[in-house]
This record gives C-alpha cells, structure tokens and sequence, in this order.
C-alpha cells in the first residue's frame, strides 16, 4: 500500500470516529479527531466542514469561519460549507452582532483580570445571554463563581456546558471541584454504594422467655425485701462509682472530642485557603489564557468576511471590488497555513496588477474633480506597491492644487530623491521652483 493510500484511509478513520463522538455530544473528542484527520488528509472537506459546525455549536464563530472558507477553497463546487457561509450572511448584522458580543467577552476577561469580577460577571452574563452555546464565557463565569464560594452559580454554568459537549475536559475538573464542595460527590458516592450492594435477609430471631414459678405469702414478702437491701448495695457500691467513673471518663471523651474537631476544623481551613490560592491561580491562569487566544479575534472575524467578498468577487470577475477590499484587509492576522496560501494568490496579483487598478480608480476620481477620494484611492496604491513615482507625483499635483504647499513639496521631494534622472524627477522640480 502507497503512502498517500495509507494517508487517506487513516483519515478517514479519524473522521468515523469524529463522526461518532459529534452524534453523541462529545465534542471536544470529535474535534480532536477531526484535527487528526486533517492532519493525515487536508482535503478531507467533510472533516473540515463538520469541524466548523463543532466549533460553531461551541459559540466560536471566528473559527468555524476559517474551516468553512478553507473548505470552500479546496472545494469550490458542490460543497456544504458554500450553504453555511450563505446562512451567516445571509442575516443581516450577524457577524457586526458577533463581533460585539466577542468585544464584551474580552472586555469581561479584563475586568476578570484586573480584580473586577462584579463587572466581568455582569458583562459575560450578557455574553451568554446572547450565545447560550458560549462555552468559554461559561468556563470563565464557572471559575468567578468559584472563588468566590458560589458553587452553585458555578455548577448552573457548568452543567450548560456539559450539556453542550459532555465530555469537556475543564469543565468536568471543574465540576468534580463544585461537587466536593457542596457535598453532591457523596451523595453520588452513597447512591452508587446502594446500587451495587445488597441486604442479607435473616429470619426473626424468637425469644421465648424464661418459665417461673408463682410464690406467694411470706416468701414473697421476704424475696422483695432481700432485692431491695440487694438492689440499694448494689447501687451504692457498684453503681455510684461506676457511674461517677463513666461521667468523668465521657467529660473527658467529649474535651477530647472537641479538641480533636478544633484541630479538624483547623486543618480543613487550611486546606480551603490552599485550594481557594490554588483555584485563584488556576483562574488567573485561564483567564489569561482565554484573553490571549480571543483578543483579535473580532478583527480576524472581519478579515475571514473580506476573504469570502475577495473570492466572491474574484468568481465574478470583479477586479475593481478585488483591490478595493483588498486594501482594506490587514492580512497579518490570517496565519491559518491552507488560508494564508489563498491570500498569497491575492498578494500576488495585487503586486502585479492589483495596484494599478486604485491608481486608476485615483486617476478618475481626480478627473472627476473628488480630490479626497482621489487622494485616498492614490495611498492604497501606495499600500499595496510603494515604489511607484507617477502616484506619488500624482499625489504631489493635487495637494499643489489645493495650495498644500508643505505636502506637495513633500511627495516632489521623493520623486526628485528616489528617482533622479527620470522625467517625473524634472517635473517635480519645475513644480517646486527649481
């Protein structure tokens, strides 16, 4: 069997296994094996489409987003992730509704940070309201609840996310961490003891008592007196004593006892503040975790629409819409290997030709007397291609014309400096007098 063969069948196996675990709600297992299997096959787009679906369920758009267009690229045709990137925009003001609630999730891991949590509780509250299948919110609202001893708050957030994805790593830690605090794990534990153990049935024990034999008279008279005189010697010697030692002995039992609970209780105090330190480190931990990995993740979501408008207008033949959109992405936050291959094509013909195209969109905005919009047609050129006299000086005319003078002798300056000896260079010098 070829390697490439083999390849193929591994990963298809890794995404029957996905498969599975997403029909049964383990998500963070299905996603893992989804990854495996782009990792043997990248083309596998049913793996990549059903992995954007997991990480849409989970509350993060930005990421299904990037599996979804990678997908459509591999795939152009016939292709489900063509039909999820239609529904997203196809509501109008999804993405912008998105991307604010992304802007309040950050501002709550800031606040979460900086000691605020009243704050932070309240805006990713709002989060959640928004996106109930947030799961990270709900991970950050679990550990805010937590140190702060509200282990049912936390367990609420908590079991939303299992409800999610059953099988969540963090939030099960943090759940068995909420059970052991409010007394849930032993009550789990007894329920469990009962149904795997069992009672021994035991016949009634029959006592017959004892047969006797009625006396009367004289003789009784006497028995009752003996037990009496019996009965008071008994208590003054054995019994007086007796109890006087039990009650000293249980006094001592009970010092004893107390002592002991004290000692008890103070070392379960201790250990609370130690896992109370702990889980404020644990939560600063992720709080920092989740802030780093969710920071730019509103621009990335803006950067992931521009690159579906760029293919889109790329199919239609619409260059114009191409260097416009273009110039306005700030293609530094796509790191995605397959996607940043799709924008290397773009970059590409932006170099070559692409740049052109604004200057001559500046050119007729110019012509048609809109020197602002001229002007700003002119700098994406620059953007995109910085070596280009004929904008520069084109730039240079138009702040002349407007009495610039500061500006204008500026941009002659560089076309005089860069490119000496070219005719735009003699040009410039006769516009600045010299």
């Amino acid at each position: 069997m070829d390697y490439a063969r083999r390849c193929q069948l591994i990963a298809n196996g890794y995404y029957n296994q996905g498969l599975e675990k997403a029909r049964i709600r383990d998500l963070s297992g299905a996603a893992e094996c989804l990854k495996k299997s782009l990792h043997f096959n990248k083309y596998q787009t049913d793996a990549r489409n059903l992995l954007g679906l997991i990480y849409y369920e989970m509350g993060e758009t930005a990421e299904s987003l990037v599996q979804w267009v990678i997908s459509q690229n591999l795939q152009p045709e016939h292709n489900r992730a063509e039909v999820y990137l239609r529904r997203i925009q196809g509501k109008p003001g999804r993405l912008e509704a998105e991307s604010q609630n992304i802007k309040k999730y950050n501002q709550g891991l800031s606040h979460a940070q900086s000691g605020s949590d009243d704050l932070a509780v309240l805006l990713l509250g709002r989060v959640v309201e928004f996106n109930p299948h947030f799961v990270k919110a709900h991970l950050v609202l679990a550990l805010l609840h937590m140190s702060h001893g509200d282990y049912t708050k936390a367990g609420k957030s908590l079991q939303k996310v299992l409800q999610i994805d059953k099988n969540h790593p963090k939030a099960l830690w943090y759940m068995s961490i909420v059970k052991s605090h409010t007394g849930r794990a032993e009550v789990e534990r007894r329920k469990m003891d009962t149904a795997f153990s069992h009672k021994q049935m035991q016949d009634d024990d029959i006592i017959l008592p004892p047969s006797y034999k009625e006396t009367t008279g004289w003789l009784t008279i006497i028995n009752i007196i003996a037990g009496l005189l019996l009965g008071a010697a008994v208590i003054w010697f054995l019994v007086l004593p007796a109890m006087e030692r039990q009650l000293n002995q249980k006094h001592n039992l009970e010092l004893t006892g107390v002592l002991e609970q004290v000692n008890q209780k103070n070392k379960e105090l201790a250990e609370i503040q130690s896992r109370l330190d702990s889980m404020e480190e644990e939560r600063n931990s992720a709080v920092t975790t989740l802030q780093d990995m969710e920071t730019n993740e509103e621009n990335v979501i803006r950067q992931y629409e521009r690159l579906v408008q760029l293919l889109k207008a790329r199919e239609g033949q619409d260059m114009n819409t191409v260097a416009l959109v273009y110039s306005e992405m700030d293609i530094s936050l796509i790191t995605d290997p397959d996607t940043a291959a799709v924008v290397a094509e773009f970059t590409a013909y932006m170099d070559s030709e692409g740049y052109q195209i604004l200057a001559d969109m500046g050119n007729r905005a110019r012509d048609g007397g809109n020197q602002d919009e001229a002007l700003g047609f002119y700098q994406k050129s620059l953007n995109v291609k910085g070596d280009n006299p004929q904008v520069i000086y084109d730039m240079a005319g138009i702040y002349a014309a407007r009495d610039e003078r500061d500006q204008a002798n500026e941009l002659f300056g560089q076309v005089i400096m860069n490119y000496p000896g070219t005719e735009l260079a003699e040009l410039a010098r006769e516009a600045r007098g010299y």
